[in-house]
């Protein structure tokens, strides 16, 4: 009796040793741990048999998350992924689990986060929002499995398909516009809409021009209309064949529409989602002015110096900008001994800002003169960033590091702080004191 009973205290132990060991091997509770070290749990199973090897690609849809960020998902993207299948980066990554995959199924695989950004993405260190060792999750539906040849079968077909409509939609589009087209001998198109007068471009002239690109259904992609005319060195590649050779074309003060199939543009590659391949573009060219290079650099040295004088005109005023709003706004307190004014608006009590540590600010930002430039609360999305690592401006880092989480301060802060002799644009011009407005909200522990 006492030797089954010691029997059963022994099997009973083992079967609990054997238990604690398997829930050691398996540190996500839910998820099944597969014989590559992929860590799996399947939503739903689909009828297809046949698995990935590497070098098939896979068409899916994705999302990846943390426990409380979603990072990515392909939803929202016009098409669903789609890449070659390789060796896995680490045991159990994305590409181990889709090669137990079969189309139709639909699973989430978790991987530790430090392998994703570290070893997979390649990046060399975690970005700050990462929490190491954390749990990653990405959230999969495979849709098919293509072996190489299929897939460039597929494309080869596709690209045929899409050749043919660009020829279809171009003759069409040609017809449209009657005799006044003119077709050169590379297949481009021109219609001189404006005279101008005076001699054709030559090889090292620059062209002041304004130009607009679309497509024939009349999107446009990118326009100079609006803005300041470009400079262009004629003779030199700048963008497509068929935009560099219409150019010739011009004289000061005419007016050009150029159609440039896409043999004379982008061709079967396309320019990312924006010019798909086998996509006739459309040009509207006006030419301003006919430069030399030495007048250009003329200009820019003209330029140059209006802006150093601006810029030291702005500096000599600074201080009497400063002194102006200290007493409009009868600040009190005294400067920093880098020069920044902390005027302190409410008292924070919770944890003090320092060094090293993340931070969540809402802020205004204003010019010296009182007009609003910027601010967080427009879009009701507080700004993070790690204090005392020059993330931000040298008067930030100052200021917010005298706050406490709940405090609220105006920060009056010379240009010596902010950015000095750089000119920010219109808003910001070199030497510009800046005024912020600001909420320490949290001090991330």
């Amino acid at each position: 009796m006492k030797k089954k009973f010691l029997l059963g205290i022994f099997m009973s132990f083992s079967m609990l040793s054997m238990l604690t060991i398997s829930c050691s091997r398996s540190p996500y509770p839910g998820f099944e741990a597969a014989e590559n070290g992929v860590y799996i749990k399947y939503h739903e199973k689909g009828e297809a048999t046949e698995t990935a090897v590497l070098n098939d690609i896979v068409t899916l849809q994705m999302k990846y998350y943390l426990d409380d960020t979603t990072l990515f998902e392909s939803s929202m993207l016009q098409e669903p992924l789609r890449f070659p299948m390789i060796e896995a980066t680490f045991e159990g990554d994305l590409y181990a689990a889709l090669l137990q995959m079969h189309v139709g199924d639909s699973a989430t695989v978790v991987v530790p986060v430090d392998s994703f950004y570290l070893v997979t993405a390649g990046i060399p260190e975690l970005p700050e929002f990462i929490v190491p060792g954390s749990p990653m999750y990405f959230d999969i539906r495979l849709l098919s499995i293509q072996t190489e040849a299929e897939a460039l079968a597929e494309e080869r077909e596709f690209l045929a398909q899409m050749k043919k409509e660009e020829q279809l939609l171009l003759t069409d589009y040609i017809q449209s516009l009657g005799d006044k087209v003119e077709k050169k001998a590379s297949g481009l198109y021109i219609i001189q809409e404006k005279q101008g007068r005076g001699r054709m471009p030559k090889i090292g002239d620059v062209l002041r021009l304004h130009f607009s690109v679309g497509t024939l259904d009349g999107m446009e992609l990118f326009s100079t209309f609006n803005r300041e005319p470009m400079d262009i060195p004629f003779g030199e590649r700048f963008d497509t064949d068929g935009f560099d050779e219409g150019i010739g074309y011009l004289q000061k003060g005419s007016k050009l529409k150029m159609i440039v199939p896409s043999d004379l543009a982008f061709d079967s590659v396309g320019r990312g989602q924006m010019v798909p391949p086998y996509t006739t573009l459309v040009y509207e060219a006006e030419l301003i002015e006919v430069l030399s290079k030495e007048a250009i650099e003329r200009e820019k040295e003209a330029q140059h110096k209006v802006e150093e004088a601006k810029a030291t005109n702005a500096k000599k005023e600074e201080a009497s900008k400063i002194q102006s709003y200290i007493k409009r706004e009868n600040v009190t307190v005294a400067p920093t001994a880098s020069g920044l004014y902390f005027i302190e608006k409410e008292a924070g009590t919770g944890t003090q800002a320092a060094a090293g540590k993340e931070v969540k600010v809402h802020y205004t930002l204003y010019n010296i003169e009182g007009r609003k430039l910027q601010s967080s609360l427009d879009g009701g999305q507080s700004f993070s960033f790690t204090l005392g690592q020059r993330q931000v401006i040298q008067g930030w880092d100052e200021g917010i590091a005298l706050m406490k989480a709940g405090g609220k301060a105006t920060l009056l802060v010379p240009s010596s702080l902010a950015y000095g002799a750089t000119d920010r644009g219109q808003d910001i011009p070199a030497y510009s004191p800046l005024v912020f407005e600001v909420e320490l909200i949290e001090v991330v522990e």
